[in-house]
């Protein structure tokens, strides 16, 4: 369980941080249709380029992964180092492409073939590149900045979750307050 834990922890902390930043908006109008073939290819294309260099992302995912191995009770950081290199590593790298297929897929149904050419095109063009050799960067200050400003907010959100729980009279072992 403890493991679940720190793999959903590392999905939110820098996988999510990643994906939303190349994560298109939601559409107010999702087809149900799957995507034809030209925009899913088109969408899995424009996914590699935002994501940049594949070896690089995911080599950006180790140093965080160590600390998440800590998390769950692998307390020396060499044993953590080495199983991230060992197990976590390969495991990321052998399902990369799913992960690249998941969010095509996300793209091909909400954007068309026009837009996700366009798109591409901009990531061919020299902005693009920087920006795509960027991501691994920019997820880690994001993932920083979230992780502080969360630390911010906490004892706010604790102090009126807290407030929000009495007033419904959600104590532990006793029943929900009708309303």
């Amino acid at each position: 369980m403890r493991l679940f834990s720190a793999l959903a922890a590392l999905y939110v902390g820098v996988l999510l941080p990643c994906s939303a930043m190349a994560q298109p908006a939601a559409n107010p109008n999702p087809t149900v249709a799957a995507p034809d073939p030209a925009t899913l290819k088109a969408a899995r294309e424009v996914i590699a380029s935002m994501q940049g260099d594949r070896a690089t992302l995911l080599n950006a995912m180790a140093a965080p992964m160590v600390g998440m191995m800590q998390q769950i009770g692998v307390k020396q950081q060499d044993q953590a180092q080495t199983l991230v290199q060992e197990v976590v590593m390969p495991t990321l790298t052998a399902h990369y492409d799913e992960l690249l297929d998941i969010q095509a897929r996300s793209f091909a149904a909400t954007l068309g073939k026009e837009d996700l050419q366009a798109i591409a095109t901009f990531y061919a063009s020299a902005a693009g590149k920087r920006l795509a050799a960027a991501q691994p960067q920019l997820a880690q200050a994001q993932m920083a900045g979230t992780q502080q400003w969360m630390q911010s907010v906490m004892p706010e959100m604790q102090g009126k979750l807290t407030k929000a729980i009495q007033a419904h009279g959600w104590t532990p072992g006793s029943p929900t307050k009708p309303r």
